[in-house]
C-alpha cells in the first residue's frame, strides 16, 4: 500500500470517528430534549385505555406530575408517587409507589391509572399531548399539558369555604367573608381578611401557586377568622379554576374556596 493510500485511510478512520461522536452528541441532545419536553411539568389525564376522562373525577382534576426521578398522580381521588426512571429513547419505568387512602364514589379512573402507570415502558409527546404506552400497543393513557392559567386568576374572589377550623364558616367570618384581587400583570394580590386589609406577591407555574410575606393593616380583630385565612393560604400549593369557583389545594386535598364577584 503506498503513502497516498495510507494516508486516504487514515483521513476515512478520522471521519467515521468524528462522524461517531457527533452522532453520540446529538442523541444525547435529543435525549436531554425530549425529557425536558415532559419533566417538571403538569399534565392532565385525558383518556385511560381509550377512553375519553372527565375534566373532574370527584370534583378533582386527575394528572401526571414528571420529575427527574420522581412522579406523583391522581385519578380523581388519593394522591399516588414513586420512584421514576426515564431512559433514551422514550424508555420510562414508574415503580409502585405509596399512595393516600381516601374512599371516594368514582374509583375507577384512580385504579385504571395506577395500573397502566406500572404497565408504561414508553412514552411519547406530540403536539403536546403526552402518551404513556407499552411496547407498540395503543396507549394506555394521554395527557394533555395544563398551561400556566395565570391570567384567569385576575379579578376579586370572596371565600365561601375553608377547612380545619371548628368553628362554622358564618361564626367564623359573621360580618365580612375574605376577599382576593388578583393582578395577574404585577404578580400581586390584595383584598381583606375580614378585618384588615393586606397584600402580597404571588407566582404560578402551571397550576402551582405560591404567596409572598403577607403585608397588612393592623387593626385588632375579634375571633380567629383572619389568623385562620392567612395560616391556611400558607399552606396551598396549587389551585383550580372551574367557570366562577376558585379551589386551593394542599397535595390533592381542597382547603379553600371562592366565588368569584
Amino acid at each position: 500500500m503506498n503513502f497516498r493510500n495510507i494516508g486516504i485511510l487514515a483521513m476515512l478512520i478520522v471521519g467515521l470517528g468524528s462522524c461517531s461522536v457527533i452522532k453520540k452528541n446529538t442523541d444525547e441532545q435529543k435525549s436531554a430534549s425530549t425529557l425536558s419536553a415532559v419533566t417538571g411539568k403538569k399534565w392532565q389525564l385525558i383518556e385511560i385505555n381509550g377512553q375519553a376522562v372527565a375534566d373532574q373525577v370527584n370534583g378533582k382534576m386527575p394528572y401526571l406530575q414528571l420529575d427527574e426521578k420522581s412522579y406523583s398522580a391522581s385519578g380523581g381521588c388519593n394522591g399516588i408517587g414513586g420512584d421514576l426512571t426515564l431512559s433514551n429513547n422514550g424508555r420510562i419505568k414508574f415503580a409502585q409507589g405509596m399512595s393516600t387512602m381516601m374512599a371516594c364514589p368514582d374509583m375507577s379512573i384512580e385504579q385504571a391509572l395506577s395500573k397502566n402507570l406500572i404497565a408504561a415502558d414508553n412514552y411519547t409527546v406530540k403536539d403536546g399531548i403526552l402518551s404513556l404506552n407499552k411496547a407498540k400497543m395503543a396507549p394506555l393513557a394521554k395527557f394533555k399539558l395544563i398551561q400556566d392559567n395565570k391570567q384567569a386568576l385576575s379579578g376579586t374572589w370572596e371565600l365561601d369555604y375553608i377547612s380545619g377550623p371548628r368553628i362554622a364558616f358564618d361564626g367564623l367570618y359573621p360580618n365580612r367573608k375574605p376577599t382576593m384581587t388578583f393582578d395577574a400583570t404585577s404578580s400581586k394580590v390584595s383584598g381583606n381578611s375580614s378585618c384588615n386589609n393586606y397584600n402580597m406577591t404571588f407566582k404560578t407555574n402551571g397550576t402551582a401557586i405560591n404567596f409572598g410575606p403577607v403585608m397588612s393593616t393592623k387593626m385588632a380583630c375579634e375571633g380567629n377568622g383572619e389568623a385562620t385565612f392567612f395560616s391556611t393560604l400558607e399552606k396551598v400549593n396549587t389551585y383550580s379554576i372551574n367557570e366562577n369557583t376558585l379551589t386551593f389545594i394542599m397535595g390533592d386535598i381542597a382547603i379553600m374556596r371562592f366565588k368569584r364577584k
